[in-house]
C-alpha cells in the first residue's frame, strides 16, 4: 500500500508540473494580441506613454507605426513587415516598439498630416525624426510593401544617429 500511495503521488506531482510547465510556457508566449499582426516575435509597448518611457530608459529608439484594421495598404506594408526577417530581428533587439490604431495627441507625430500607414521614429532624447522619412514627398511617413530595404535603411540610421548624438 505504501508503495502503491508513493507511485500515485508520483504521478500526480508529474501531473502537476506538467501542467505547470505548459501554464508558464502559455504565460511566456502571451498570444501577442498588441502586434495586430506586424510580428508576433517583437516585445510591443501598449501606448505612445510606455513607448517613450521604455525608450528613455532602454537609450533605444521607439518605432511607431500608424494603421488601420480596414486600410488595405497597411495590411499589404504589415504582411511584408511581418514576413521580413531583418526587419522583425532589428524590431525585437533594437527598437522600442508600438503599433497604434489611433492617433495619439502628440501633434509631433502627425508633421504631415493623420494619414496611414506611417511609420515614425522618436529618439531616446524623446525627438521625434521628423529627418527619418520615407520616398513619398507627398507622404513622407509612409511606406509600401517594396519599401522594406528603405524602411530597414531607416531603422539603421535611427540607431546611428543616437550613436552620434547622445
Amino acid at each position: 500500500i505504501m508503495l502503491h500511495s508513493t507511485l500515485a503521488l508520483s504521478l500526480l506531482l508529474i501531473a502537476v508540473s506538467s501542467n505547470l510547465a505548459m501554464a508558464i510556457q502559455k504565460e511566456k508566449r502571451v498570444p501577442q494580441t498588441l502586434s495586430r499582426g506586424w510580428g508576433d516575435d517583437i516585445t510591443w509597448v501598449q501606448t505612445y506613454e510606455e513607448g517613450l518611457y521604455q525608450a528613455k530608459k532602454s537609450n533605444k529608439p521607439l518605432m511607431v507605426i500608424h494603421h488601420l484594421e480596414n486600410c488595405q495598404y497597411c495590411q499589404a506594408l504589415k504582411k511584408a513587415f511581418a514576413e521580413n526577417e531583418e526587419i522583425q530581428e532589428m524590431a525585437q533587439n533594437n527598437f522600442i516598439m508600438l503599433n497604434l490604431m489611433h492617433e495619439t495627441t502628440d501633434k509631433n507625430l502627425s508633421p504631415d498630416g493623420q494619414y496611414v500607414p506611417r511609420i515614425m521614429f522618436v529618439d531616446p532624447s524623446l525627438t521625434v525624426r521628423a529627418d527619418i522619412t520615407g520616398r513619398y514627398s507627398n507622404r513622407l511617413y509612409t511606406y509600401e510593401p517594396q519599401d522594406m530595404p528603405f524602411l530597414i535603411e531607416n531603422m539603421k540610421k535611427a540607431l546611428r544617429l543616437i550613436q552620434t548624438e547622445l
